[in-house]
């Protein structure tokens, strides 16, 4: 069989060979450019650091070297702006030995490199996805001479964009941009981690006509040290990481920057060397953690998730992890980060508080084990962009006529379940509230959408998701408490929501955006944070379930530490004295007037089966959260709650849209999108709904156990 290095240009293959030292091509290259050279659009699967990269890149550059472009032939999609660093001098070094150029366009690259570029344009560009919109939205662009030919995107760490707004974003833009390029655009998307990765080619095709495939190579065995340690506290994670990363060169991820920094702190006091890299870091201070830390020896990198893409920080000795992270996906993200150098495995080390998180961790470690990682779930009603996206277009075309915006938006996935009917709805609700105008035939910004975004030149419009921003906290009387960042703002609720700021319980009074304000008063005694007062961080069924099956087995995991392996056996005590088998095998325990059921079915379910049954006991107080919902009532019984329970087997109450008519009016307003207010209420109830609930998962695993 004929080697796909052999049909790459002459060009390329002499500087593969003389500038890299290579003599052949990795198993995913091979396959990946096979299918790319062949014309076809591809997710290309590969472990960090596996070569997927060059998989998509040398096809790409063969074919712009054999076919010098008129203007941007490839763009390079990454999620994030430290990747897209990262990525600069590795790429630029493969467009350099061929003769081509690279040029990277993100919010920091300044005005004058932007117009030199747009003078003279690379052939290869590496932007972001809202960078991308900045482009077709500017008039100092002219789209159709520098996309006029572009044949490829690719489209890095796939799984951290689909699904989400910013996917639904990025494929409108790639949908737009189609519209000027004489070519069908090929799509490659690059992950390392994804559980439907057929569904995610669909997903990237979009309109391109070309066939597809998914480039998936055997997996060769490897090695993997594991362990999990219980401590007691932060401060105590701390002190042992710092213990386990001294003459490293570690990771220590945690699952939030206060966290972060925190334990940064307590390990600087220990000795250790340590830098420090969350979103909120400036960009200075993180290109120096990681340049200090590419070059050094015996420094560890306290981060969040910003490092668990494949930002390249050299060859690492050790992962280290604050409890454990929320998905599968993401504890193998960072566990690929090891094990790079001959000899060397792979490893994650846990430090866990709690035993929910040894759990956790526990439960990520043996789905990963079988081979199992979460799907990428693709929404097709994803009302925020598709809102965003004909203010982008009314704005980029100076009006739009909504037949040529219906033309367009219809064919982005991420909007294929949105009929027709309901397009016109929404344009005739935006033209009414006043987002929209309809001017001579053409669709342009009305005045509200402008006081909304039109502050400086209209950036707060190019990006999908807030920019992160500061809420001041105040009391009723006016006195300063503190301040808040915007992601969390937008989950509180007026008059619902409970924090903690300064060592003490706040109830929210009143947000007042306009103002970037929090007017707080002192929560009563006793009432602490819950799911209803901020956005639910949702763990997965199927993780929920495995915990479940832990905590109901007798295996032995010869990774746990022994004061870890004695947390788990309490708790598998503690849960075989509460709980006591009811209808079909499900568990509750009756305390008083308080019933918990264990369903161990994860956050959405468990949201779910709360307004489920509160639409049966309206009466009831009920509280879930990610493994188990609580009922409280003066007069509940046994009786009363078998009774329940059962109706929740019925068909007919999954199929009433009556009772989901009234569960959707009743959700909290959680401020889910910065396009939200754009929105009519109904529209507005089937966001919050598709996010808090899974219905048709709901009901299936009820009917199941039931």
């Amino acid at each position: 069989m004929v080697s796909v290095f052999s049909r790459l240009a002459p060009r390329l293959q002499q500087a593969i060979v003389a500038r890299l030292g290579w003599s052949s091509l990795r198993p995913v290259q091979e396959l990946a450019g096979e299918a790319l050279l062949s014309g076809r659009n591809a997710v290309i699967l590969a472990p960090t650091a596996g070569g997927k990269t060059e998989a998509s890149m040398f096809p790409t550059l063969s074919n712009l070297v054999d076919q010098q472009p008129v203007g941007v032939g490839a763009i390079y999609v990454a999620p994030i702006k430290a990747l897209l660093n990262n990525q600069e001098d590795r790429l630029g070094l493969y467009t350099e030995m061929v003769g081509l150029r690279r040029f990277v366009w993100h919010g920091d690259t300044t005005t004058s490199a932007r117009k030199q570029f747009l003078d003279d344009p690379a052939e290869l560009l590496m932007t972001t996805p809202e960078s991308l919109e900045v482009m077709l939205v500017s008039q100092r662009v002219d789209e159709r001479a520098l996309f006029g030919d572009l044949r490829m995107i690719v489209i890095d760490e796939v799984h951290a964009i689909a699904g989400t707004d910013r996917g639904a974003h990025l494929m409108s833009v790639i949908e737009r941009i189609r519209r000027v390029s004489r070519h069908d655009i090929q799509r490659a998307g690059l992950s390392a981690t994804v559980g439907n990765p057929a569904a995610i080619l669909e997903w990237l095709k979009g309109t391109s006509e070309r066939e597809g495939v998914v480039v998936d190579p055997p997996k060769r065995p490897s090695r993997r040290q594991l362990l999990i340690v219980h401590e007691a506290d932060q401060t105590q994670i701390a002190v042992a990481a710092a213990q386990v990363a001294r003459g490293c060169k570690s990771l220590f991820f945690c699952q939030s920057r206060a966290t972060t920094e925190a334990v940064a702190e307590t390990m600087r006091r220990s000795g250790t060397t340590v830098f420090v890299h969350h979103s909120a870091v400036s960009k200075e201070e993180r290109l120096l953690a990681e340049q200090e830390f590419h070059h050094g020896s015996g420094a560890c990198i306290v981060c969040t998730s910003t490092l668990e893409l494949g930002i390249d920080v050299g060859d690492l000795d050790k992962v280290l992890q604050a409890n454990a992270p929320e998905t599968v996906g993401s504890f193998l993200q960072r566990m690929g980060r090891t094990g790079r150098r001959e000899g060397q495995a792979a490893n994650t080390t846990f430090f866990c508080e709690s035993t929910d998180s040894i759990l956790q961790a526990i439960a990520l470690i043996e789905l990963a084990k079988a081979g199992w990682v979460e799907d990428v779930p693709v929404n097709q009603r994803c009302w925020p962009v598709l809102i965003h996206q004909l203010l982008a277009m009314s704005l980029a075309e100076n009006g739009i006529p909504t037949d040529v915006a219906w033309k367009h938006l219809c064919g982005v996935p991420d909007f294929q379940r949105i009929s027709r009917k309901e397009f016109d709805r929404l344009i005739e609700w935006m033209i009414q509230d006043g987002s929209l105008l309809l001017m001579s035939g053409r669709l342009i910004l009305g005045p509200q959408a402008e006081r909304r975004f039109g502050r400086r030149n209209f950036m707060e419009l190019y990006a999908v998701f807030s920019s992160p921003q500061s809420y001041n906290v105040e009391t009723v009387n006016r006195q300063v408490i503190g301040t808040l960042t915007q992601d969390f703002v937008d989950g509180l609720v007026d008059g619902v929501s409970c924090f903690l700021l300064g060592g003490r319980a706040w109830a929210v009074f009143q947000v007042v955006h306009k103002d970037r304000l929090v007017v707080v008063e002192p929560a009563p005694r006793g009432r602490q944070p819950t799911w209803g007062g901020y956005l639910p961080q949702f763990l997965g069924f199927h993780l929920c379930q495995k915990i479940l099956e832990i905590v109901t087995a007798d295996d032995e995991y010869q990774y746990l530490m022994p004061p870890a392996a004695d947390l788990v056996t309490q708790e598998r005590n503690r849960m075989e004295c509460l709980v006591e088998p009811i209808v079909g095998g499900i568990n509750f325990n009756k305390d008083g007037n308080e019933v918990i059921w264990h369903t161990f079915a994860g956050g959405r379910v468990n949201s779910t089966i709360r307004y489920a049954i509160g639409a049966l006991q309206p009466t009831w107080t009920i509280t879930p959260d990610n493994f188990s919902v609580r009922f409280r009532d003066s007069d509940i019984t046994e009786t009363a709650f078998k009774s329940v329970i059962r109706e929740l087997a019925s068909t007919d109450f999954w199929n009433d849209d009556s009772v989901w008519q009234e569960v959707r009016a009743a959700l909290p307003g959680y401020r889910l999108s910065k396009f939200q207010p754009l929105m009519p209420a109904c529209i507005e109830q089937e966001v919050l709904f598709d996010y808090l609930l899974d219905r048709h998962q709901t009901a299936d695993w009820v009917r199941r156990i039931l």
